[in-house]
């Protein structure tokens, strides 16, 4: 082994400390890289080969009823490959030993069995028999929330009656991956289920015997989607065709593609800051390595070592730290991916899990960490090979300083020597002072970026559930009723108060933008359903006009007082040029708001609805399940409590574990940070620490001046981190910022104190630990050392 091999592992031998902590800050990069590009990567293959597997669709569409002789006209479309025929419809559900009702999507199945697109996957029993009327499969999640098992029998309100249905199987299927129901926020499994029936039982079911009301397309790979979906929307107008979309608008996958976008930009800004840390800290550490070890280099280079031997001597230490993090990470970075990916793939409802971390993402993410270690010592490095043989073996000069108006102000201030000693370490050399405080910054904006979204969600939860929507329930109908109907609703047992409101499929138009969304149509007075923007006032939707969310009209490109073309895709289907009254701020989705009154007369009919917001007495509530599953114009009922309840818990969860995450990150940099800086100190002022007790200085105060100087940057930190934290919050906010929802930065001041809080204690704790090193501190030889 070479001379300069054995001194290398020496020098990692005895840095251990120092290298670990560096190793460790790698291991949180590479981990991150690999945790996210692992779980992307796993979601991306899984969803790609469920889809192919069981041919999920490419368009979608829906119609009131249409003829099925129109399946040989869309199939004619130029660029379809397989075309699927359904009938699809949600009914309220009776179920066993429960009296609150549930929502079941009735979906129908070709008559031989054969469904050509968004097949079935089988995971229990059989598919229905074809002949028979009382046959249902269930998605899996539902029958494994109640409890159901093969056999078990539930009655369905199928267009006014009420039918027994016997379980014969469970399934999963690719266009319910994320399963989530009318007008809901997020899957409910117990209270939303699909039902696969026969399509002879489905159509019979509903009055759709011959037609259909619910078609999705296969597309060739040369095909031209929008071209497609402009032929099959004039296809379907003449029957109430509300418009087909592609994938990228369809619930399930929407969801999966959102998730997707948030692994995607975690892996964008959280690994470059650990690097840019463990670089800063490499630095640090080779830099005073070069400074006590003049003398050996100018030894090295006596001896015949060239200047490339000798830089690639204290690069190689770097890179070897960084092997060891790269290693570490690589480990944890595959186990922890494999257990999240396990967990998305449960959330969301595969059968399946491919998982595979590509050797590139392992490659890229050692190459990185190796890279940022190296990058780091290059200076220092460069710095040794650039030193003279004669003047090495010298000791240093000693730095030039000047006695400045700073000093005078410390004089003036009377301050106590070790608190002046303390003060001029700091200014006397700014640059390392900057970058050290500057790390310790990193570690609190790390945890504030990371704790702003539980501050959010509860946003969100007030907004949503508080503010803008103060009904206990929302009653869904089949089709669009008369506003007579709400005195029906009021006279239902337990129903307080009733507000109806009308949703309608829209097309909005801006030259060559365009965008589907939902109309909400709602009355002045109404106030159980309510807009509000983010200062808290309710915004009344106008009497002309149509108001739109922040994020549609920037998708749009208009402003207030624009005017946009509006397409109804339901009801007369009907065009209008209507002009932006205003823009506000929706937390869920994107859509527009309308007047129902204004609505009402551009369609020159009487007022209709399509949901009934409702008030409900808590104590009659079940006499309200009872008499609502035998109400035929009912698809369901939502009740806002629950769906509250189950959101925050939801979150609540999701948060623990994430902020346990990100608090073990934030202590990390700044234990990596302060360590190494303190480490790096007691090195250098080992001399003059010596000297202080020799001359008299208690331990306390010789403490106080090796630790003084490091929490003081410490605290220095605290507002610096307090703003790198905001920044990257919005940053993140924006970047997560989907038409599913937008998370809004909340920042409370308890944030930035619990921030603060982690970062000062793991400062305080780090400088501790290199504290007791000054009662283990041999003055004798310390003395005898020279720079």
């Amino acid at each position: 082994m070479r001379a300069l091999d054995k001194k290398l592992l020496r020098d990692l031998r005895r840095l251990w400390a120092q290298g670990l902590s560096i190793a460790l800050l790698l291991a949180c990069g590479v981990a991150v890289l690999l945790i996210s590009y692992g779980m992307y990567g796993a979601l991306q293959n899984t969803r790609a080969a469920y889809y192919e597997r069981n041919r999920f669709a490419d368009i979608f569409a829906s119609a009131t009823r249409a003829p099925r002789s129109l399946e040989s006209e869309i199939s004619g479309i130029e660029g379809v490959w397989a075309v699927e025929l359904r009938t699809v419809k949600d009914a309220v559900l009776d179920l066993p030993d429960r009296v609150k009702t549930a929502t079941g999507r009735i979906i129908s199945l070709p008559s031989d069995n054969g469904a050509v697109l968004n097949v079935p996957l089988v995971r229990s029993g059989r598919l229905p028999d074809p002949e028979a009327s009382d046959e249902i499969m269930v998605n899996e999640p539902f029958a494994q929330a109640n409890g159901y098992r093969l056999g078990d029998v539930i009655h369905a309100n199928l267009n006014g009656r009420k039918r027994p249905l016997t379980i014969v199987g469970t399934a999963l299927s690719p266009e319910y991956v994320y399963t989530i129901g009318p007008g809901a926020l997020m899957p409910d499994n117990e209270n939303f289920g699909i039902l696969w029936m026969s399509e002879n039982a489905a159509s019979a079911a509903f009055d759709m015997s011959g037609a259909f009301n619910d078609v999705s397309l296969k597309l060739t790979l040369d095909a031209d989607p929008e071209e497609v979906i402009d032929r099959l929307d004039d296809i379907l107008e003449p029957y109430g065709g509300t418009g087909a979309y592609g994938r990228d608008q369809q619930m399930s996958d929407a969801f999966i593609d959102s998730e997707l976008l948030g692994l995607e930009t975690t892996a964008r800004i959280l690994p470059p800051v650990f690097f840019g840390i463990a670089a800063f800290l490499v630095n640090m550490v080779i830099g005073r390595i070069v400074a006590l070890e003049r003398s050996q280099i100018g030894l090295m280079k006596a001896l015949g070592y060239t200047n490339f031997a000798v830089a690639m001597h204290y690069i190689a230490l770097a890179v070897l730290i960084a092997v060891f993090g790269v290693l570490i990470g690589w480990a944890l970075g595959t186990w922890a991916a494999r257990g999240m990916a396990l967990i998305y793939a449960e959330f969301f409802t595969f059968p399946y899990l491919l998982f595979s971390v590509s050797k590139f993402t392992y490659v890229l993410s050692g190459a990185l960490g190796i890279l940022a270690a190296a990058l780091g010592a290059v200076f220092n490095a460069l710095k040794a090979a650039r030193l003279d043989p004669a003047i090495a073996m010298q000791p240093p000069a000693p730095p030039n300083f000047r006695r400045g108006l700073f000093d005078r102000l410390l004089a003036a201030m009377r301050l106590k020597q070790p608190t002046m000693m303390i003060l001029r370490g700091i200014t006397r050399w700014p640059l390392r002072a900057s970058l050290t405080s500057l790390g310790m910054a990193f570690g609190v904006a790390v945890l504030i970026a990371s704790s702003f979204f539980e501050d959010s969600m509860e946003e969100i939860i007030d907004v949503a559930f508080f503010q803008s929507n103060l009904q206990d329930g929302v009653l869904l109908f089949t089709s669009e009723q008369p506003v007579s109907i709400l005195s029906e609703v009021e006279r239902l047992p337990g129903i307080l108060r009733a507000e109806g409101q009308l949703n309608l499929p829209v097309r909005l138009t801006n030259g060559h933008l365009e965008k589907r969304v939902t109309v909400e149509g709602s009355w002045p007075q109404a106030d159980l359903s309510r807009v509000i923007d983010p200062d808290g006032k309710v915004i009344t939707a106008p009497q002309e006009g149509i108001l739109l969310t922040r994020r549609l009209a920037g998708q749009l490109g208009v402003a207030p007082g624009d005017p946009v073309d509006v397409e109804f895709l339901s009801g007369r289907r009907e065009s209008h040029r209507l002009t932006v009254s205003g823009v506000v701020t929706q937390y869920f989705g994107i859509g527009a708001y309308m007047n129902a009154e204004h609505l009402a007369r551009l369609f020159r009919q009487s007022p209709r609805i399509t949901h009934a917001n409702v008030l409900i007495d808590e104590a009659r509530i079940d006499d309200l399940h009872r008499e609502l599953k035998n109400i035929p114009k009912l698809a369901g009922l939502i009740l806002l409590t629950d769906t509250r309840e189950k959101f925050r818990s939801t979150i609540k969860e999701n948060m623990v574990i994430q902020s346990m995450i990100y608090i073990t990150i934030a202590a990390m940099i700044t234990i990596g940070v302060t360590y190494n800086s303190a480490r790096i100190q007691l090195s250098e002022r080992a001399r003059e620490l010596a000297s202080l007790r020799i001359l008299g200085f208690t331990n306390a105060e010789v403490s106080y001046i090796l630790m003084g100087e490091t929490l003081i940057l410490a605290v220095v930190a605290q507002p610096i981190g307090w703003v790198l934290g905001a920044t990257i919050a919005w940053g993140m906010s924006f970047a997560f910022a989907s038409d599913l929802y937008t998370i809004p930065v909340v920042l409370k001041s308890h944030t930035y104190g619990f921030a603060s809080f982690v970062a000062i204690a793991a400062a305080v704790g780090s400088v501790l630990v290199v504290r007791r090193r000054l009662d283990t501190l041999d003055l004798v030889s310390v003395m005898k050392t020279r720079e």
